[in-house]
């Protein structure tokens, strides 16, 4: 019978890659367990380019995790006491935790503090084994508008101007609740209907899309996580976080544009940072990073 290791990521799709690290360490250190990941259903899509994966549970937020006796429990969820108290709940043999286990640091790289975590623990992790294709680069470019919260959505009037200005090869990308802003991007860019994705595809599609995409140019959202995972080009605004926190890493054609200060990333107007950068800046950076 398998051993049982259970990670808990109950959160969103650049949550998801930014934890692929150290998933792949788990598997590495533990080549002998069926590793479970509790996670929205919804994610699925993508666990197989990990690697790293055996089994997925559908669990949204921190918990509860319907799952018993795991020989082996990982909090990849964060540092609260509702992640750790519904891992437990689980009866683990052994417990992999921040607080638990080390204390929590703040301003750490996302990728890094998963690593961090494991090292403490004695897993080694390489916070750089992040990809999961290169792209081909044969599809299109890709702007895509939306963000969680207003805070992290730059003005879309600014979006329509870059996808304006890059080629006729640009398509709009989003979530079916993001359809009417993508619609907006792409009108006031010039750009037939037909180039709105938004609403239309599943994650599966969207991967499949961002894996073959010439260029990402999207704010601190999934997609841009997505874009660095399969090596595409990007330009990421980030506006009340900075990238040192959520960023790509550096080099290989990711450009990070902050205005360098922070804010609250959850507010309902878009960060005064966020605003500060240009067009022009966003555009000259593209042609940079597809040179």
């Amino acid at each position: 019978m398998a051993l049982e290791l259970l990670v808990l990521r109950g959160l969103g799709l650049g949550d998801l890659l930014t934890a692929v690290p150290a998933l792949r360490a788990l598997r590495q250190a533990h080549p002998e367990h069926r590793i479970t990941l509790a996670t929205p259903a919804y994610l699925g899509p993508l666990l197989p380019f990990t690697g790293a994966v055996d089994e997925q549970i559908d669990v949204s937020g921190p918990g509860p995790v319907p799952f018993e006796r795991p020989d082996l429990a990982v909090n990849l969820h964060g540092r609260g006491p509702q992640s750790i108290e519904a891992l437990r709940r689980t009866e683990p043999g052994r417990l992999i935790s921040y607080e638990t286990g080390p204390p929590w640091q703040d301003g750490v790289h996302e990728v890094r503090r998963w690593c961090d975590l494991l090292r403490w623990y004695g897993i080694p992790a390489d916070p750089q084994d992040l990809t999961l294709g290169v792209s081909d680069r044969t599809g299109p470019a890709i702007v895509h508008p939306g963000a969680a919260y207003p805070a992290r959505r730059w003005p879309p009037e600014r979006f329509a101007k870059v996808a304006a200005l890059l080629d006729d090869d640009v398509v709009v990308t989003g979530s079916a609740e993001e359809a009417g802003l993508a619609r907006r991007v792409a009108e006031l860019a010039g750009l037939p209907a037909d180039r709105v994705l938004a609403g239309r595809t599943d994650l599966a599609e969207l991967i499949e899309l961002v894996s073959r995409a010439r260029l990402v140019v999207c704010g601190d959202t999934g997609v841009g996580h997505l874009a660095t995972a399969f090596c595409v080009p990007s330009v990421v605004l980030f506006g009340p976080v900075s990238p040192a926190q959520w960023g790509p890493p550096p080099g290989w054609r990711h450009v990070a544009l902050w205005a360098g200060s922070r804010g609250d990333p959850h507010g309902d107007q878009p960060d005064p940072g966020l605003l500060k950068i240009e067009v022009a800046e966003v555009v000259d950076a593209a042609m940079e990073v597809t040179s």
